[in-house]
């Protein structure tokens, strides 16, 4: 399997992108993902901002992560689909994305739902229009060979029966999953339950753990966190984590594996990255570099 991590490790940090490539670097990782920006931002413009503008010029930008030895694994175009802007804003950003990730060499576009059904909705109204939503960008996914994936972390995603059903939203082979056993923990799910249900459509992975002060407090009552608020490894989700890794590898996943975690300006994502490296050891599972 790959070893990977999203830059939003370094939200706190007010890193900028490229900074993150020298830490990829520094550190023998060669995946990375990040979010999308559809605009201009003042934090992004001035370099405080660790995530990529659709602006930018993919291509150029593919050079650059090339002089580092780093490629993506996923970039994140997660507006929720299930809220009442779903259609008007979601589909065109996660769209547009699409078209840029294929410029960028990019294989997947992360997708999601919200935390909540928006009001004045149904749940079989809300499940209606994400079928639409999907379908519209699925076209745009098979087109373009990027893959668009679902993640659970919002109110339907969570839910197994609902996750279900929106995987067959369209019969695609460009249609799957990005598994994230931090959000299906804080959920009140079992990940490794979860994962059983749906490992045949894995393409992407969030290895995300759980502190045990936000489990205390949150777990059951969120759908989805942005990142562990503890390094991978030193929470209370570490054992799933383990399991999970060890059904991937039955499975003959050989994936990403993308960390999901604070950085603190890099010491939690460095013991994340040697807990994870530690336990693919362990587990027998060789680290690809490329």
């Amino acid at each position: 399997m790959k070893i990977g991590f999203h830059t939003d490790a370094f939200n706190s940090a007010c890193w900028s992108f490229e900074q993150c490539l020298d830490w990829a670097r520094r550190h023998d990782v060669h995946y990375i993902e990040c979010g999308v920006i559809d605009g201009v931002s003042w934090l992004h413009g001035l370099g405080y901002h660790p995530h990529v503008a659709l602006y930018e010029d993919p291509v150029l930008l593919r050079r650059k992560m090339d002089r580092y030895g780093v490629q993506f694994s996923q970039v994140d175009a997660a507006f929720p689909l299930s809220g009442q802007d779903g259609p008007v804003h979601g589909v065109a950003y996660v769209m547009k994305t699409i078209a840029w990730a294929a410029q960028a060499g990019c294989p997947c576009v992360d997708t999601t739902d919200g935390l909540r059904p928006p009001e004045g909705m149904t749940e079989s109204e809300v499940m209606a229009q994400m079928r639409r939503c999907y379908q519209q960008i699925v076209r745009v996914a098979e087109a373009h060979k990027v893959i668009v994936n679902i993640e659970p972390h919002g109110y339907f995603t969570t839910q197994p029966e609902r996750l279900a059903e929106m995987l067959s939203f369209c019969d695609s082979p460009y249609l799957r999953l990005n598994m994230d056993t931090g959000n299906t923990y804080i959920a009140g799910r079992d990940p490794v339950t979860f994962l059983k249900l749906f490992v045949s459509r894995v393409s992407h992975v969030h290895i995300k753990d759980v502190s045990e002060s936000l489990a205390g407090s949150s777990r059951g009552e969120m759908t989805g966190i942005a990142v562990s608020h503890c390094p991978v490894g030193r929470g209370v989700n570490r054992e799933n984590i383990r399991e999970c890794l060890r059904l991937l590898k039955e499975a003959g996943y050989q994936g990403v594996l993308s960390i999901e975690c604070e950085g603190a300006g890099g010491p939690m994502l460095e013991a994340s990255l040697e807990w994870l490296r530690s336990t693919l050891q362990d587990l027998g599972i060789p680290e690809q570099s490329s």
